[in-house]
């Protein structure tokens, strides 16, 4: 048995020692390639034969597993999780985002010098492999992403090779744009896109942002004044044409225009002061925003302020401890009671958690299957349901499958805790 242990310890430390290689390498090629850091790493354990041995085929599974099979959920959302170093896994989220939107992605490994966590935003594609949009950095772990059109995402997350750390994902969204209207006069949104006009026989295509008279009217991002002049809907009106963007501001209703064609203006410029011009005239002074590209769009994603926060975490998710499901209890496709059930698990069922989210804990099933079940409808192992003598010789399996593994021979006699 000891020199079992010494053989193992070093196959171990053979892994180690070249996986510390393979890290340590091309960093160049990071810092100046078009490759996500996970890509690179990819590479370089292909260059080194690793993805020929059973734990490298694990990663480059794991990795394709994670974008095949992700799992759902809703912005925004929040996990802790824990990655053990003894089994190659990785983490995949699918979630959908709205034109204008900015995703703000952000990823804490502990500890955080020692464990290296790849993070990869791509958007899925029908009979193709998903696109890569963006990584995060290998050193600060975060992703901004300005959304280009409502779609759906994939993030995945994946540790190195034999290391284990626990981790706190966010996924958010905020305002890709300024706030067209100075804090000064405490603006509010008075009316909404698609918004019926004139009777119905039109809808709204903008916003209309309340406050007092002659606020200022701030530029909503760095750009050109492509366009002033005056409208009998819009009145006063400003186009303004975006740096490296394929669509154009509208400001309408402006009490003063202060600028000219053709200005270059930045972030947080004054452009104009709010009034009531041209079709507003009988209303209460307003700015009428509007975006445009091939035709309007709705705005709001664009400088929406008012976004939720994800849910509390209220279970521990850096727990590697298997749980048992409680009586009646449901595992769902996503952390809502809504969503798909995926399982109605027998009591007393064994499951593992690798993350937790709000009162949720994601789980992965005997069978490999992933869902969530709700914290309340989990139960420790740490109490057996009984003991038991056996009457004869059992094997011990590394899964429940009699064609698996099997760890050990368990003598006739022997009392064991049925968990």
């Amino acid at each position: 048995m000891q020199t079992i242990f010494k053989s193992r310890n070093i196959i171990q430390a053979g892994w180690l020692f070249i996986l510390f290689f393979i890290s340590c390498t091309g960093s160049q090629r990071k810092l100046f390639g078009s490759r996500s850091p996970h890509q690179d790493y990819a590479d370089k354990l292909s260059r080194a034969n690793l993805d020929e041995t059973a734990l490298g085929k694990s990663w480059i599974n794991a990795s394709a597993m994670a974008l095949a099979n992700p799992l759902s959920v809703k912005l925004p959302y929040s996990e802790a999780g824990y990655f053990e170093s003894g089994a190659a896994r990785a983490a995949g989220l699918r979630f959908s985002a709205r034109r204008g939107d900015l995703l703000l992605i952000e990823i804490s490994p502990r500890p955080a010098n020692a464990f290296r966590v790849f993070v990869d935003l791509l958007q899925p594609a029908e009979g193709k492999e998903p696109r890569l949009l963006s990584s995060a950095d290998t050193l600060n772990h975060k992703i901004q992403y300005e959304v280009e059109k409502d779609s759906d995402f994939l993030l995945r997350i994946q540790p190195q090779l034999l290391e284990s750390g626990s981790y706190t994902l966010s996924i958010s969204t905020g305002p890709s744009l300024g706030f067209p209207v100075a804090n000064s006069a405490n603006p509010k949104i008075g009316s909404f896109w698609g918004d019926a006009r004139d009777a119905g026989a039109r809808s709204h295509e903008g916003i209309d942002i309340f406050g007092a008279r002659k606020t200022p009217l701030l530029a909503a991002a760095d750009g050109i004044i492509s366009s002033v002049s005056e409208n009998r809907l819009g009145g006063k009106v400003i186009f303004l044409r975006p740096s490296k963007k394929s669509y154009t501001l509208y400001y309408a209703h402006l009490d003063s225009q202060l600028v000219s064609e053709g200005q270059q203006i930045r972030l947080g410029d004054t452009i104009g002061l709010l009034g009531n011009t041209g079709n507003a005239r009988t209303t209460a002074p307003h700015l009428h925003f509007g975006i445009y590209s091939s035709g309007a769009i709705d705005p709001l994603p664009f400088i929406d302020r008012t976004r939720p926060v994800a849910d509390k975490i209220q279970a521990d998710g850096t727990s590697s401890a298997l749980l048992k499901t409680a009586n009646k209890a449901k595992i769902y496709s996503a952390p809502d009671k809504t969503s798909q059930t995926i399982l109605l698990p027998e009591t007393n069922t064994i499951i593992t958690p690798i993350a937790a989210t709000g009162t949720w804990y994601k789980i992965v099933l005997p069978d490999g299957r992933r869902g969530f079940i709700a914290t309340n409808a989990v139960r420790s192992t740490a109490q057996p349901i009984t003991t038991e003598q056996l009457k004869s010789d059992m094997r011990l399996f590394d899964r429940p499958d009699t064609t698996a593994g099997i760890k050990t021979q368990i003598p006739n006699g022997t009392s064991i805790d049925v968990l």
